[in-house]
């Protein structure tokens, strides 16, 4: 089997996955058929397949996707990824998890996510704007403050969101409208507190889940899959709370160290190499064995479908938080559940980001923009 081919049978998993956590839920509440097939679809799936100039004079096409889930409890709220291997079925999946995300969490708004089949890292900069603002044009009918609000994802940051911002207001009697879109530089109308929101949530996440349980996280041993934009701002937070982060992985390595990884010299490792791999004074290790350290807590921070039927015998943590989305098969998470392995859902655990997405929101259509306290408060909150 092809790669393209693996990565299109993990999607539609990640769909089925997504649809089995609701089913089981579902039964969990006695809900009726009737809203659960109401709740099961998709209530639109976009594909838009438009060219872009590039710097040599050609013209290459690009395949986009937007879906939103459901508009029950509010405009639909996801972000845009770019990837070379992103599909439809992906989005949809990820499109629905938003919409039980932001229900968890008591946010009135309903699941989206958007993506462009690219390599953003062979794109020039100019090439990257131009993509990025024909793709906003082509779904700029469906997307509006009150309509549907995009962010930033995989391989999208701010720069990303106010292109976007900049080409749909021009829909808008050339208005410039901040509410458009979430994950926007400072300057632009977005939010103090928003780059580091997802990991800043899964630390406060992690402190109720133990207070509850009456422990610490006090010297709490921490291992982390994943060292991007989540999971390095995650393992500051935790240092910083008490724990100890003794390992920690990118998509090169990882690196352990059973006294603890001094995470400010490892952020400052990984901005001058580009990876974790080889940081001094720690010893080397496979993601595969990370995932399986003997640890208090562990943070599946990188990719779906780490956590399977192939490893969950195997995993020895007391507690998952699940930070990636989908990290944990549905299969993997009834062997764990069997253990008595508290198994924290992506839903809740990394639902920081998409709840000071929501205050960015609020502060948009409000004129009214708060302090960093002030965010980190209401987020605790």
């Amino acid at each position: 089997m092809s790669n393209s081919e693996l990565r299109r049978t993990s999607e539609l998993q990640l769909l089925e996955m997504a649809q089995r956590f609701f089913d089981a839920a579902a039964d969990q509440l006695g809900l009726e058929e009737p809203l659960r097939e109401l709740l099961r679809y998709p209530k639109r799936k976009l594909t838009v397949i438009f060219p872009v100039q590039m710097d040599d004079g050609s013209v290459r096409h690009f395949e986009g996707y937007r879906v939103q889930h459901h508009p029950v409890l509010g405009p639909t709220k996801g972000g845009i990824r770019y990837h070379p291997q992103v599909t439809i079925e992906e989005i949809e999946a990820l499109a629905v998890l938003m919409t039980w995300k932001t229900a968890v969490v008591s946010l009135p708004l309903g699941g989206a996510k958007g993506g462009v089949r690219c390599d953003p890292t062979q794109l020039s900069l100019g090439e990257l704007e131009r993509m990025t603002r024909r793709y906003a044009n082509e779904i700029s009918p469906l997307i509006g403050p009150d309509i549907d609000i995009p962010a930033p994802d995989l391989f999208t940051g701010e720069r990303e969101m106010a292109w976007i911002v900049d080409t749909i207001s021009m829909h808008h009697q050339g208005q410039y409208m901040p509410g458009l879109v979430t994950g926007k530089p400072l300057v632009l109308g977005g939010s103090e507190g928003r780059d580091t929101a997802t990991g800043r949530g899964g630390f406060f996440i992690a402190q109720e889940t133990l207070k509850h349980l009456k422990r610490s996280l006090k010297d709490a041993r921490v291992a982390i899959q994943g060292f991007g934009k989540v999971g390095s701002n995650l393992a500051h937070f935790l240092q910083q709370g008490g724990a100890k982060v003794i390992a920690v992985g990118d998509v090169r390595g990882g690196v352990k160290n059973e006294a603890g990884l001094d995470i400010a010299a490892l952020q400052r490792h990984v901005k001058e190499s580009g990876s974790v791999v080889e940081f001094p004074g720690s010893e080397a290790i496979s993601n595969e064995d990370l995932l399986e350290l003997e640890v208090e807590l562990l943070f599946p921070a990188a990719l779906e479908n780490q956590i399977t039927v192939d490893n969950a015998e195997r995993i020895k943590a007391q507690m998952v938080i699940e930070m990636a989305n989908g990290p944990t098969t549905w299969e993997a998470d009834q062997l764990l559940y069997e253990r008595g392995t508290l198994v924290v859902p992506d839903i809740l655990a990394n639902a920081g980001g998409v709840t000071v997405s929501y205050f960015e929101w609020v502060q948009d259509r409000s004129f009214y923009f708060w302090t960093a306290e002030l965010v980190d408060r209401r987020l605790k909150r």
